[in-house]
């Protein structure tokens, strides 16, 4: 018996990478020193993940400017007066903001996915952003001459051609970051925006055969910057129902730092369909205390309490630090909880072979 553990995404920057990343923003480095820089770091973060155990890797999202906003860095028809997002302890990121049509992204994932997969022999899995987040960029007074509905439609082709990329370059997952979702109830509690998120994403996702789905995850969570949220005060029962109603087999689901965890785990077990597995949140990625791999341990025979071993996996709560001027977690921090992750996963599984 093997409980699969992968990580979601994000690592944090070294501060080598931080200090030249404002050095160029400014104007005064080169983007020959940041590429090399950059390379070095990813490379760095390979051989730590490996260090760790984990059998699966990311590139940790070094070289992307967001998880959510890559597709659109360098866009001539962008604007960075868009959408608000104010999280739990004030602070706010922005996104952009679409000017004109057509849209289409500037930047896919393969190009990371493929950039880390010749520096380990270790299976890679890429995280792409989800439509339902690109499509906040529309403006709500509309674009003249490019309508909604166009806009929507270069969007679910260019997101499902971004996900083809990575299945196509072979990763080993392609997991869409899907982290508005519980957002969106707290938005509208009629619940209309998350039933339009979904059913987007699920048009994206028709583009793809069942077997290749099995390649496919979604990931939830309740926001992770600069150790605040943005939703984390949203019944989780009020979006994991219809979260599992997207088109894919895989789901990345916070729960470490759940308050309710056993509500939520609950909802999962009602709502789970044959062929998902749960990737179970066993590692807070806002608590800078390394767990122990016994607590995750205990995390792990909680869920498996509630869902069956062949649809249980575990992971991370969120990517640590996603965005680029994120320093609330430190490199060591994240990569220590990552080897608990891999260690306690290993110590649930033998007491449930017992």
């Amino acid at each position: 018996m093997t409980i699969p553990t992968e990580p979601i995404g994000s690592i944090p920057r070294p501060p080598e990478l931080l200090a030249l990343l404002r050095e160029f923003r400014a104007g005064r480095a080169s983007s020959e020193r940041l590429a090399t820089v950059s390379e070095e770091a990813l490379r760095d973060t390979l051989r730590r993940f490996e260090d760790t155990g984990s059998p699966v890797v990311t590139d940790g999202e070094q070289t992307k400017p967001s998880f959510a906003t890559y597709p659109l860095q360098g866009l001539p028809n962008i604007a960075p007066d868009g959408a608000v997002i104010t999280f739990a302890d004030g602070h706010t990121r922005q996104l952009p903001r679409l000017t004109a049509g057509p849209f289409r992204y500037a930047t896919y994932a393969d190009q990371y996915l493929r950039a880390a997969q010749r520096l380990t022999s270790l299976p890679v899995k890429q995280a792409v952003i989800s439509a339902s987040a690109l499509s906040l960029i529309y403006p709500p007074d509309g674009i003249e001459g490019y309508p909604r509905e166009a806009f929507l439609d270069d969007l679910v082709r260019e997101a499902a051609r971004d996900i083809r990329g990575c299945l196509e370059a072979g990763a080993h997952r392609v997991q869409i970051d899907f982290t508005e979702g519980r957002l969106a109830v707290k938005l509208d509690p009629s619940k209309r925006l998350l039933r339009e998120f979904i059913a987007l994403n699920n048009r994206v996702l028709d583009h793809f055969t069942p077997e290749e789905r099995r390649r496919i995850g979604v990931h939830t969570c309740p926001g992770g910057d600069r150790d605040s949220t943005h939703s984390a005060d949203v019944d989780y029962a009020e979006l994991l129902p219809s979260l599992l109603e997207l088109k894919a087999d895989n789901f990345y689901v916070q729960l470490a730092s759940e308050k309710q965890s056993d509500r939520a785990l609950a909802a999962l077990r009602r709502h789970v369909r044959p062929g998902q597995r749960i990737f179970v949140g066993v590692i807070d990625v806002l608590n800078p205390e390394v767990e122990t791999p016994e607590a995750v341990r205990d995390r792990v025979l909680k869920a498996a309490e509630y869902l069956s071993l062949d649809q249980l996996g575990t992971t991370d709560d969120c990517g640590f630090s996603p965005f680029e001027d994120d320093t609330s977690t430190g490199r060591d921090t994240a990569f220590g909880k990552i080897r608990s992750r891999v260690l306690g996963t290993k110590l649930a599984e033998l007491i449930l072979e017992r």
